[in-house]
């Protein structure tokens, strides 16, 4: 295995993270040989088989409406990015192995073995371009979650070795280090000691018991970690009882972005027992999309019980708090439109959230087409912004943003999800682009009324 540290180093003054490595059409890991690898696969997508996973298979009439909804099809016109068609050979192993006539292909070979050739082609369609947005299970006549399915696969994939090289090593270095992009717990202690001292902001780490566990992600802590001073300014404008954990503050989870269900387990693990241990009543999860979904939908399932405190994005729980007057917020003079995050917005519910807290701030929201629910995604999520490879198909479906964002005339951009906010940074410098993208928590800490 490569070491991320010494042959890969981080790119950390980038317009995003990423990972030096020469192009390649597929990657490999492990010296298993093909025949092996496509047994795994093939053994891990008959274990994820489920009740829900036949009725979802069962289900397509091949109507291809999710091709409409899917932003690398409608920017490229390139049938293989037809959400539905990346799961051909997930589809061809349910046949064979687990669907109501799976004796019936298998003895008389009505549907091929997956091989290896189509498992090395898969890995662009369900990593480099599925972003797990989940736009196309909202236009899908038949209700399939093509992104659930897809997030399925890539346990497999990973399973068989068969993963994006830049997602494989970020994963292995979480398990390594505890955090993707190296924000160990001594990081993270001089990252607070330094910002503490630099913006005159009293930030609480590891307090023995606390109301509130706040989390963040790696991004936030090497990239941009006002957002850490944000949160802390807020929570003590409100005179809260809060505390970081140096055992459970990493909420980024490339487990569940590479597939490796094991390491997504236990990073969601770390966080719950250090909420369990400081006695929190809430936890607040950092503006960060996936890990949204990694927790607060998933959590309890991987904990194995229910949750014995709430799980809150942070842009809920400004939103309550505007709302209940805990938060008291000067208003903003100027026009501004809101990227909601996928994972938060579309797969999550907290829709209105941003908005409310929005509204509080007095500014002039000009909505873009397509937004809330239908909303476009950034073309960076589910790791594609890791994947170099990836980069000409991302950058193409980044268009749709731009026109997005120039129709409204807004002079203010802002989204709460750190990787689409690295997303629009390096789309940003790519296009030569004029438009910053803004924090929402970071705008809210700004505009504190005394």
């Amino acid at each position: 295995m490569s070491d991320i540290n010494e042959l890969h180093p981080l790119e950390l003054e980038a317009p995003r993270f990423g990972i030096k490595k020469p192009p390649a059409r597929f990657d490999k890991q492990g010296t298993r040989d093909d025949g092996e690898r496509v047994k795994t696969a093939l053994d891990s997508f008959v274990r994820d088989f489920s009740r829900t996973t036949a009725a979802y298979m069962e289900a397509c009439v091949h109507c291809g409406q999710c091709a409409e909804a899917c932003h690398f099809y409608v920017t490229t016109r390139d049938p293989r990015y037809t959400p539905i068609w990346k799961l051909e050979p997930f589809k061809q192993a349910y046949s064979r192995e687990a669907g109501p006539f799976a004796w019936l292909f298998r003895t008389f070979n009505l549907k091929p073995a997956v091989t290896i050739g189509e498992l090395e082609e898969w890995q662009e369609l369900i990593y480099d371009s599925c972003t797990l947005c989940g736009r196309c299970t909202m236009i899908c006549p038949m209700g399939i979650d093509i992104a659930a399915l897809v997030g399925l696969a890539r346990h497999g994939m990973f399973q068989a070795g068969l993963v994006p090289h830049e997602l494989w090593a970020v994963a292995q270095r979480a398990e390594r280090e505890g955090s993707p992009l190296g924000a160990t717990p001594k990081v993270l202690k001089e990252r607070i000691e330094w910002l503490a001292d630099e913006h005159d902001v009293e930030i609480a780490l590891d307090q023995a018991k606390a109301d509130i566990l706040v989390t963040l992600s790696s991004i936030e802590i090497m990239k941009y970690p006002r957002s850490i001073v944000a949160v802390a300014k807020i929570l003590n404008h409100m005179g809260a009882s809060w505390t970081l954990s140096s055992d459970g503050y990493e909420a980024t989870n490339f487990g569940m972005l590479s597939g490796h269900t094991q390491w997504q387990r236990d990073i969601s693990v770390k966080m719950i027992e250090a909420a369990i241990a400081c006695g929190a009543k809430t936890l607040i999860l950092p503006e960060c999309g996936h890990a949204y979904g990694a927790l607060r939908w998933e959590g309890a399932n991987v904990y194995g019980r229910p949750l014995p405190f709430s799980v809150l994005h942070i842009s809920e729980f400004l939103a309550e708090n505007v709302k209940n007057g805990r938060i008291r917020l000067e208003k903003v003079d100027k026009s501004l439109t809101f990227h909601d995050p996928c994972q938060v917005s579309r797969r999550g519910g907290a829709t209105q959230a941003p908005r409310d807290v929005l509204a509080a701030l007095g500014v002039e929201l000009r909505e873009m087409p397509s937004t809330g629910d239908m909303n476009w995604c950034c073309g960076g999520g589910g790791g594609v912004v890791t994947i170099h490879r990836a980069d000409p198909l991302r950058y193409k479906a980044f268009e749709i943003k731009m026109r997005q964002v120039e129709d409204t005339r807004a002079e203010v951009l802002a989204t709460t999800c750190s990787n689409c906010r690295q997303t629009f940074d390096d789309g940003q410098a790519h296009y030569k682009w004029d438009k910053r993208m803004h924090s929402l928590l970071e705008l809210v800490a700004d505009n504190l009324a005394a």
